[in-house]
């Protein structure tokens, strides 16, 4: 890394087309990233056979709080201790396993529309849009066992990190810890950031001069943008709950939610950018 707050440019982050849209800060990498729900891993799983594979994954950048962290923020990824991306030997040029591993690279892509965008031709038709990339290296934060356990304070903080995802405070109000057997069949991916960057288009209609010039064009066709706005719905009680009321950090992160989309994204000071580090920020 260049300095503390930006990502170094690389030939795998480099935006080169429309390089004015191009982003390395840290604040930018990690908002687009932790305000998105669902990331897109790619990795190869045999480099025998390098057939690549993409993944839906929830994940969420973070800077891991307690003893022996070394500071730098990180991607953490959850799932099953039997998905194939969690394998042991997934990735790996040998099956054999020691204390060493070095991991096996990724790369995590991050994605959210702002705006449909209506131009007078359909080769000017685009969205504004949100998007990051990730390129790092992937370990397992293996558990260990209940007599001789492992990373347990990192494992967690991650579950943490992961579970507030869905609403933050989730964790704190669920049964937790969680126990010994779904400690055993959960793992954490944690990747380890080699390069990252962002690409922001806020720019709205671009149309070309000979179609502005075009009077009965301009007549006749509509354009602008249509913001694309994801918001929450009401909460629906499982036939299964048994409290009476929904609980308050469950209403006030849909509040919260729908006034962040709603707000609209696109201010006259500082543009996109900045509005979307302010909001989602972590």
């Amino acid at each position: 890394m260049a300095d503390d707050h930006a990502y170094q440019k690389t030939a795998e982050s480099a935006i080169n087309r429309h390089k004015e849209r191009g982003h390395y800060d840290h604040d930018t990498v990690h908002a687009i990233f932790n305000s998105t729900p669902v990331a897109h891993v790619s990795f190869v799983p045999d480099p025998a056979n390098p057939v690549p594979v993409v993944l839906p994954m929830i994940a969420r950048i973070g800077t891991f709080p307690g003893p022996g962290s070394d500071g730098e923020p990180a991607v953490y990824v959850h799932g099953y201790v039997s998905a194939r991306m969690f394998r042991p030997t997934t990735g790996r040029v040998s099956s054999d396993q020691n204390d060493d591993d070095q991991g096996f690279p990724v790369c995590i892509a991050a994605t959210k529309i702002d705006n449909l965008v209506l131009a007078l031709t359909p080769f000017n038709h685009s969205y504004d849009y949100r998007s990051a990339v990730v390129h790092g290296t992937a370990t397992l934060l293996q558990p260990g066992t209940k007599a001789a356990p492992q990373n347990r304070d990192e494992l967690l903080w991650a579950m943490k990190l992961i579970t507030d995802v869905v609403a933050p405070g989730r964790w704190d109000n669920c049964r937790v810890p969680p126990d010994e057997s779904e400690i055993a069949s959960t793992r954490i991916l944690k990747v380890r950031i080699r390069t990252a960057s962002a690409k922001v288009r806020d720019s709205g209609v671009k149309d070309d001069a000979k179609d502005l010039k075009d009077a009965e064009t301009v007549r006749r066709v509509w354009t602008g943008v249509i913001p694309y706005v994801e918001t929450l719905g009401t909460p629906v009680p499982a036939e299964t709950n048994g409290v009476a009321a929904v609980p308050g950090y469950i209403t006030e992160h849909v509040k919260s939610h729908n006034e962040k989309a709603r707000a609209g994204l696109v201010d006259e000071e500082g543009g996109l950018v900045s509005k979307v580090k302010m909001l989602f920020g972590s």
